[in-house]
């Protein structure tokens, strides 16, 4: 866990800022009819036009400057011309923007038209387990506190928490230690120290906790095939408290 100066916290905010909006831009877009590659250009543009730069595209090789998520698809859905929204769906949108050195990661996952009173509900209680879990975040505490507290807040409300995909510190890099879990025992996890970064990023999913790696080497699905929401922010924990910078 790493400890951040003034002058770094400032990017951090700025960083967190440009990532927060293109969230906002990208939710004006979401409609039926609309392929996941539109979005993905239209996200890129506007990072670039904004100051920033993209930080997910050519990551690890992964091709897109967003990770477009529809329905079962948990995580790190690759932008494609044939993958039109239609009514009913819904979208997670996981991005990034590198601003002066230092990161900003957020998703959030949107209707696409009007949607189901279950698929609300998930959307819903998957974002409400991030304000749970934070509300755990202290400096002196365990981390360990907060992913038990996000954990008990999904399966409370009949959800399962992924396993496999964890949340990250954050910072010059996109993933820096510690991991940061979404499940777990009040006890485990780093001692939280003041002035640091992490992206916490519940992933919950309808059924079952399982998932699958599909053949394009990054999409990530629900084995039961039900859908799965995606909630993330990147958060400042400070002596008085937690900022979050992506909102």
């Amino acid at each position: 866990m790493r400890k951040f100066n003034p002058a770094e916290i400032v990017l951090m905010r700025k960083a967190g800022e440009m990532t927060g909006n293109a969230l906002k831009y990208v939710e004006t877009l979401i409609k039926p009819g609309i392929s996941t590659l539109e979005l993905d250009k239209s996200v890129k543009k506007f990072i670039i036009d904004s100051g920033g730069t993209p930080s997910f595209l050519g990551y690890e090789g992964f091709p897109g400057s967003i990770c477009a998520s529809p329905n079962d698809v948990v995580v790190h859905g690759i932008p494609s011309a044939d993958v039109i929204l239609k009514e009913g769906d819904i979208i997670s949108i996981d991005l990034g923007v590198l601003y002066k050195g230092y990161n900003g990661d957020a998703a959030r996952t949107f209707p696409v038209g009007e949607i189901s009173p279950e698929k609300q509900r998930l959307i819903d209680v998957t974002r409400e387990s991030f304000f749970e879990g934070i509300k755990n975040l202290k400096v002196g505490h365990r981390l360990g506190e907060m992913s038990h507290a996000i954990q008990a807040y999904v399966e409370k409300n009949g959800y399962s928490v992924v396993r496999e995909l964890v949340g990250h510190g954050i910072g010059k890099d996109m993933h820096e230690p510690p991991n940061v879990p979404n499940y777990g025992k009040v006890t485990d996890g780093p001692m939280i120290i003041e002035n640091t970064c992490l992206a916490i990023e519940p992933m919950v999913n309808m059924g079952r906790k399982e998932i699958w790696l599909i053949e394009d080497g990054w999409g990530i699905i629900t084995r039961d095939g039900l859908p799965s929401a995606h909630y993330e922010n990147t958060v400042l924990i400070t002596k008085d408290g937690v900022e979050i910078l992506t909102l």
